[in-house]
């Protein structure tokens, strides 16, 4: 199963305070161990909210707002795409995360839907479009 690993912004991300190079060094370890497990398909830390915008939608109408966004305890500072066997095997990788903030922090699990996540809604057709999507990407990135 995928997962998407996230981790919650706190007041101090939300401010641009940078990482330390103790806290870069410890998680560069980590990641290098999720990629030697095979776990650890993808990884990123986000700039603050400030420097980025939402997009709302009602019906046809869509309002562009412009970061900050004021509830930190929703917002994420980075994230993970893992390939793990269970929720249980996720949760035991991010037991051995370092904290990834300066104090209390919160790290979010979330499995990824699967194809046969959406049943027959998920037409032959649909999968066709979406293997052709996947291939498509991956053709871009060995590109670059």
């Amino acid at each position: 199963m995928k997962v998407m690993v996230i981790v919650k912004a706190s007041k101090d991300s939300e401010a641009g305070v940078m990482p330390s190079q103790e806290l870069l060094t410890e998680m560069g370890r980590f990641n290098e161990e999720l990629v030697k497990a095979g776990v650890m398909l993808a990884g990123e830390g986000l700039h603050p909210s400030s420097k980025g915008a939402r997009v709302h939608f009602s019906g046809k109408n869509r309002t562009v707002v412009n970061g900050p966004f004021a509830e930190t305890k929703e917002l994420i500072a980075g994230y993970w795409i893992w390939q793990v066997k269970s929720l249980e095997e996720a949760i035991g990788w991010v037991k051995r995360c370092p904290n990834p903030m300066m104090q209390d922090s919160d790290i979010e699990i979330r499995p990824i839907f699967a194809a046969e996540d959406f049943g027959a809604a998920f037409t032959p057709e649909l999968q066709q479009q979406e293997q052709r999507m996947r291939t498509e990407i991956e053709r871009q990135k060995d590109a670059k």
